[in-house]
């Protein structure tokens, strides 16, 4: 197993534990649990209730694509493959930054998040995503090259 196996494997496991939590525990503050959303145990109506409720079953949804299309290049892939979805993999991660980053930030800020600062530890977490597949990517390249 090479470093980029480890590095997509290590990444199912972690995002398939989420994927439990969004699925049986949405109100989890553990992990992609939403409980962290003071306005997702505040929904007033049946309605915002129902679209939560829908929004967090997508976003598990979404994920799952990404672990099956995961385990698929780990379990068929060459090496070259599993380069191209690491290198893909660094890139989709990295958008958190570019949209979501900046919303988390400002609901922390305003104190809808519980507990406050969530938005520093998932920051931390993406980024250690981010970390562990151009670390995975940067080793392979140096010892087998492109």
């Amino acid at each position: 197993m090479n470093l980029l196996s480890i590095a997509m494997l290590v990444f199912i496991v972690m995002e398939s534990a989420n994927v439990a939590i969004l699925y049986f525990w949405p109100g989890s503050q553990l992990g992609n649990g939403v409980g962290v959303f003071n306005a997702f145990h505040h929904s007033e109506n049946d309605e915002q209730k129902l679209f939560a409720s829908y929004l967090v079953n997508w976003v598990a949804g979404v994920k799952l694509i990404f672990i099956f299309l995961l385990g698929v290049i780990l379990i068929l892939g060459d090496e070259t493959v599993q380069l191209w979805a690491v290198v893909a993999m660094i890139l989709s991660i990295a958008t958190y930054f570019w949209r979501l980053h900046p919303i988390i930030r400002k609901l922390d800020a305003m104190g809808c998040i519980t507990p406050k600062g969530y938005s520093k530890a998932l920051d931390g977490m993406i980024a250690g995503f981010l970390l562990l597949f151009t670390l995975a990517l940067a080793a392979h390249i140096l010892t087998k090259g492109i």
